[in-house]
């Protein structure tokens, strides 16, 4: 008999979260040391030069001008029907797919996935990601009674595995014929990694192919967390457009979050939204997505809702975001551009990046790594096969100089 008070499936360890844990280290270390002397690469929140918090005064000053009802009032259980119009457009832009789409608000983008793995899974599956992720997909899957296993995520040539990938997906589909694979793109957390469209065009060769089989039901969850700190010019939601025109039997989801690109990381504003060729499909994500919102959290942040609603379908007020956003993405772009410089001038092996908040760094034994890297006053966060350094938290000036940091402490036992 159990001698623990909670029930044997929700026993944990009796450990906090490692990001959070070493957030407050880091902070332990500027009081010790100053600011100037350590370089806090642990949180993913974009952060000034000097260390101040980016709060997007577009996106507050019209939260503070808002009518306290606007604020207050309960949203609707699927999300307010001008947000859910409106969160559309934010996610697909230019390049929604010719398909039925729906939406549900979610508190964030962990909300969508929360609902993508219990909703679309069956207890005890499996649910496939690359071997680099962002580690509450772990967490999300055992709170749901399912497993969370990864393909290896780059070949070679420095792309995207598609061979392993196929090789998981194949061997999954034949175990349980419901299979959801997770893709963070663009903007991969931690690589900053960007699945590019012809990776895309042979992804979806697997996806049509294992659709042949009927009894296959193919749920493929895009999480793109990131996409809004993409540089424009790369066109990172033209893919979406490749949805259009899927066999019913695959299901295309979209985890949409507020939190990076509109800063709006504790009013929890985000979106699970569906792309099928089949409206029963849609109807069906539909219905089932709103009782789950009930069964959880019940409704969502009316005030975020009706920010987002607002910049979306306000030109003046949509032009303002977008500029002080895009001062804040070319911000984000010469950080990284200063730390690949450097890691190539010292030899710091990277994983590929392209976009985003994070860059990795491959290493043997990432948690001796990053202890070790405590002690030189950098701070960043240990992963399944290397670590994450936050581009979006340091300043351009510690980002061109934690490459050489970071390379003379891995030259010392981990090379």
């Amino acid at each position: 008999m159990s001698k623990n008070m909670v029930a044997d499936h929700a026993i944990r360890p009796v450990e906090n979260d490692t990001i959070f844990t070493i957030s407050a280290k880091a902070s332990e270390a500027v009081e010790k040391y100053g600011p100037d002397k350590v370089i806090n690469s642990s949180m993913g929140v974009l952060l000034e030069d000097n260390g101040d918090f980016v709060a997007f005064k577009s996106v507050y000053d019209y939260l503070e001008s808002l009518e306290a009802p606007k604020i207050a009032a309960y949203a609707s259980i699927e999300g307010d029907k001008d947000f859910l119009k409106a969160v559309k457009k934010a996610c697909f832009k230019d390049h929604m797919p010719n398909a039925y789409i729906e939406a549900v608000a979610t508190p964030g983008g962990s909300g969508a996935i929360h609902h993508s793995v219990f909703n679309y899974t069956n207890i005890g599956d499996t649910v496939i990601t690359s071997s680099l992720y962002w580690d509450p997909y772990n967490t999300i899957c055992l709170e749901s009674g399912r497993k969370l296993d990864t393909y290896n995520m780059f070949n070679e040539n420095g792309g995207l595995d598609i061979d392993a990938f196929k090789e998981k997906f194949n061997y999954y589909l034949t175990k349980q014929k419901r299979l959801l694979t997770i893709f963070n793109t663009p903007a991969h957390n931690p690589t900053g990694y960007s699945v590019s469209d012809e990776e895309w065009d042979e992804i979806l060769v697997v996806l049509k192919e294992a659709a042949k089989d009927k009894d296959n039901k193919i749920i493929v969850l895009v999480d793109i967390a990131y996409i809004d700190f993409c540089d424009e010019k790369f066109n990172r939601r033209k893919f979406m457009e490749k949805f259009a025109g899927l066999d019913e039997n695959i299901l295309i989801l979209f985890a949409f979050s507020a939190s990076k690109g509109y800063t709006m990381y504790g009013l929890r504003n985000g979106a699970l939204l569906c792309v099928t060729s089949k409206e029963e499909i849609a109807k069906e994500f539909f219905y089932t997505n709103l009782h789950s919102n009930r069964g959880t959290w019940s409704n969502g942040t009316k005030g975020a809702m009706r920010v987002l609603t607002d910049i979306i379908n306000d030109e003046n007020l949509g032009n303002n975001f977008i500029k002080e956003r895009d001062h804040y993405v070319k911000m984000l772009r010469r950080r990284a551009d200063v730390f690949l410089q450097k890691s190539e001038e010292v030899g710091l092996k990277l994983y590929p990046y392209k976009d985003g908040f994070f860059v990795c760094i491959p290493c043997k034994d990432p948690v001796k790594a990053a202890d070790l890297l405590m002690e030189e006053n950098v701070f960043v966060i240990p992963l399944q096969t290397g670590l994450r350094f936050a581009l979006c938290a340091v300043g351009e000036e510690k980002c061109a100089l934690a490459p050489k940091i970071i390379k003379e402490v891995l030259s010392k036992w981990d090379e």
